[in-house]
C-alpha cells in the first residue's frame, strides 16, 4: 500500500472469497461464529458441500461425538463420501478390534451439483410451514420469533419470497424430493442448537455468495447464531488463510481499516480497489499489469483457466517467487526476468538478530496462536519471508514512509505491535500470543453485535433456485472437481482416493451407471471432456479420462482437480466475490479422439501433454 496499490490477490479468492463478502452482509463478519466448544453442546449439524474424511479429518472425531451421543447430522453432497456415511476411530480400541464403526449421518442428501441454494431455500419453506401449522394448533413456535424482531431485517422479504417460490422449481433444481425437505425442516425444528458447517461445496460456485447467505438465513430463522452451541462454520484449508483476511490483506480493504493505517503509519494509502486472483490473471494476460510476486502457491495450476495464467506470466515484465519448494508454476518464464526465492518453511528454526522468531495464524474457530519452526534450515542462506519481504520493500521504496523495515525483521514483536496498533481486538498481542494456546479474537456476530448497515443480522433474499439453464439440455452435465484422498491442494502425495475406490490413477470422471448408459458409454470406456454453453473453446477440453461409475445425482459428473482446471474458463466466476466456479463447470462428454487440439492429457500417473501451452 506503501507503494500505491491494494492488488492483494490470495488464496482465499478461490476458495472462501464468497464467505468474506457474503456474510458481512448478512451478520457483519466475513468468518464463522462458532468455537470447538460449541460442537459439545450443539444437538444438530448440517454439513454442507464438504468431505471431512479427507480435507477435514481432525473433524471426524468431533462429528463422530456429536453423532454418539444422539446428536442429529445431516448431511448435503452430491458424493457419497464415506466418511460421513461412518467413521471407525483409530482411537477407539473397540471400533478397532472389532471392525466396527460409529454411522455419522443421520440424513444423507445427494444435492444435484449446484442446487444447495434451492435446497436450503426448500428446508426455509418447509420451516415456515411448520410454524403456520404450530400456530394454528396453539403449538409453541417453530421460528424464533423474538430473536427475529430484536436482531434481524429483512423478515418479511425473506417470507414473501418463500411463498412465491414452487416446490417443482425447488426439487427440480436440488434434485432432492419435497418430503426429504421436510423431514430436515422437522428435525431442525426439533434442535435446540444447530451449527452449519461448509465447505467449498458451497462457495465455488457462480452463485457461492448467495449460497452462504441462504445458510445465514437458515440459522437466523431459528436465533442459531450469537448463542451457545450453535451459529455458522465455514470450513477453511489453509491453515492462515482466515487469519490474512484479519489483518488487512484483502483488494476491496474498508475505509476504516485504511484510515487507521494512515492514523499508525503516517501515509495516505490507495483508496481504489485493487484486483483479486481472476481479475490479476486477467490484468496479466491482457497487458495491464507488468510484475507479479507470488508469496507460495502455485498459481497457474491452482487457478482456474491456467490457458490465461501462463500466457500471463509470460507477458510479465517480472515475475517473482519466494517459495519453500519448486513448483510448476514458477518454470513459466516472464519475458522479462523471473527470480525464485527460496525461503524457509514454518516448521524450520527462523533465527534473527533478536532472537529465535515465531509467526502467528488464525484458525477457522478465530483462535490465535504462535508457530515456531525447531528443524535446522538447509542452507545458511535461507531466509524467511518477513526477511524477504522487507528487503524487497527496502530495495523499491528506500525512505519513502520512513518505515524501520530492518527493525521489524530483526524482532517480529515489533510487527505484531503494528498489528495491534491498527485493529483493537489484537490487544496486548504479544502477551496473548505467548500463552499456551493462544488466545480468541473477539467474534462480534457470536456476542450477537451486528456490524451490518442496519445494525443488525439481515435475511439476504436470492430470489433464483437454479444457477444456470444448462440443466435444460440433456447433453450438458455438471461437472464438479473433487481432490483425492492422497492430495493436499495441488500437491498430489500418491494415486490412490481409497474412499472412493479409486487405486493407482487419477485419469477418472465419476458418473452415476445410468448417466454413463444414456449418453452411449460403458464403465472403463475413455473419454474426452470438453467445456460447454457460453464458455465452450477449442482449448477447453480434457482428454483421456476413464469412465467410472458412482452414486452421483443424475446430470452430474466429478473429476480431480487440478487435472480438470482448463476446462473452467477466467470469466466463469461469482460476480460478487470473484471466486471460480470449480463447482459447477457446464461441459459435455465425447467418445476419445486421438487429438482434439491443446487441452490436458490425463494419464494413469497423473497430467502428461502439454498442460500449459504456449502462447500462439
Amino acid at each position: 500500500r506503501l507503494y500505491g496499490t491494494n492488488n492483494f490477490p490470495d488464496c482465499s479468492n478461490m476458495c472462501h472469497e464468497a464467505t468474506s463478502v457474503g456474510l458481512p452482509k448478512s451478520i457483519g463478519i466475513g468468518k464463522g461464529t462458532v468455537s470447538l466448544e460449541d460442537f459439545d453442546s450443539c444437538d444438530l449439524i448440517f454439513s454442507i458441500g464438504h468431505n471431512p474424511g479427507t480435507n477435514h479429518p481432525r473433524m471426524m472425531a468431533t462429528l463422530r461425538e456429536v453423532a454418539r451421543r444422539g446428536g442429529k447430522i445431516i448431511a448435503f453432497n452430491p458424493f457419497k463420501e464415506r466418511s460421513l456415511e461412518r467413521f471407525e476411530s483409530p482411537q477407539s480400541v473397540v471400533e478397532m478390534a472389532t471392525f466396527s464403526a460409529t454411522p455419522i449421518a443421520t440424513n444423507y442428501l445427494q444435492v444435484k451439483v449446484g442446487g444447495d441454494a434451492a435446497a436450503i431455500k426448500g428446508i426455509c419453506k418447509a420451516l415456515l410451514a411448520l410454524d403456520k401449522a404450530a400456530a394454528a394448533a396453539g403449538e409453541p413456535p417453530v421460528i424464533d420469533h423474538a430473536f427475529i424482531a430484536e436482531h434481524t431485517a429483512g423478515f418479511d422479504a425473506l417470507i414473501a419470497d418463500l411463498e412465491a417460490s414452487d416446490w417443482a422449481d425447488i426439487v427440480h433444481a436440488s434434485g432432492l424430493g419435497q418430503s426429504d425437505l421436510e423431514e430436515v425442516a422437522r428435525l431442525y425444528s426439533q434442535s435446540t442448537a444447530a451449527i452449519a458447517c461448509y465447505g467449498m461445496g458451497i462457495t465455488q460456485h457462480r452463485t457461492g455468495t448467495s449460497n452462504v447467505q441462504q445458510i445465514a438465513n437458515l440459522l437466523l430463522l431459528r436465533g442459531n447464531i450469537g448463542r451457545p452451541g450453535a451459529g455458522i462454520c465455514p470450513l477453511r484449508g489453509h491453515s492462515n488463510v482466515q487469519g490474512d483476511r484479519t489483518v488487512g490483506i484483502t483488494e476491496r480493504p474498508m475505509p476504516m481499516l485504511l484510515d487507521k493505517m494512515k492514523e499508525v503509519f503516517g501515509f495516505e494509502p490507495p483508496r481504489e480497489h485493487g484486483h483479486s486472483v481472476v481479475e490479476s490473471i486477467a490484468a496479466m494476460r491482457d497487458g495491464k499489469a507488468k510484475a507479479v510476486v507470488c508469496l507460495g502457491g502455485n498459481l497457474a495450476v491452482a487457478s482456474s483457466d491456467p490457458q490465461a495464467c501462463a500466457e500471463g506470466f509470460r507477458n510479465m515484465d517480472l515475475a517473482v517467487h519466494i517459495t519453500t519448494k519448486l513448483n510448476r508454476t514458477q518454470l513459466l518464464m516472464a519475458k522479462g526476468a523471473t527470480y525464485i526465492l527460496p525461503c524457509l518453511g514454518r516448521t524450520e528454526r527462523d533465527l534473527q538478530e533478536s532472537g529465535p522468531q515465531s509467526v502467528t495464524v488464525e484458525d477457522s474457530m478465530s483462535m490465535v496462536h504462535a508457530s515456531r519452526g525447531f528443524l535446522m534450515p538447509p542452507g545458511e542462506n535461507v531466509r524467511s519471508e518477513p526477511w524477504i519481504v522487507a528487503g524487497i520493500a527496502k530495495a523499491t521504496l528506500g525512505s519513502k514512509g520512513g518505515i524501520d523495515w530492518d527493525g521489524y525483521v530483526a524482532n517480529y514483536d515489533l510487527i505484531r505491535d503494528k498489528i495491534e496498533a491498527v485493529f483493537p481486538a489484537f490487544k496486548d498481542y504479544n502477551t496473548r500470543v505467548r500463552q499456551p494456546g493462544g488466545f480468541h479474537l473477539v467474534n462480534s456476530a457470536a456476542e450477537r453485535v451486528w456490524l451490518t448497515d442496519t445494525k443488525k443480522a439481515n435475511f439476504m433474499v436470492s430470489p433464483h433456485v437454479e444457477e444456470d439453464e444448462s440443466t435444460k439440455d440433456p447433453s450438458v452435465m455438471r461437472l464438479t472437481t473433487v481432490r483425492s484422498h492422497d492430495q493436499y491442494n495441488t500437491t498430489i502425495y500418491a494415486l490412490d482416493d481409497r474412499y472412493r475406490g479409486v487405486f493407482g490413477r487419477r485419469d477418472v470422471l465419476f458418473m452415476n451407471g445410468k448417466e454413463i448408459a444414456r449418453l452411449g458409454f460403458e464403465e472403463g470406456d475413455v473419454i474426452d471432456v470438453t467445456t460447454a454453453l457460453d464458455f465452450k473453446r477449442d482449448d477447453r477440453i480434457v482428454q483421456g479420462l476413464m469412465l467410472v461409475e458412482h452414486a452421483l445425482p443424475d446430470g452430474c459428473c466429478a473429476s480431480y482437480y487440478p487435472e480438470t482446471q482448463p476446462l473452467i474458463a477466467l470469466e466463469d466466476h461469482d460476480p460478487q466475490s470473484f471466486t471460480p466456479s470449480y463447482k459447477s463447470v457446464p461441459v459435455q462428454i465425447h467418445a476419445a479422439a486421438a487429438n482434439r487440439g491443446a487441452g490436458l492429457v490425463v494419464e494413469r500417473a497423473g497430467v502428461a501433454g502439454q498442460f500449459l501451452p504456449a502462447k500462439a
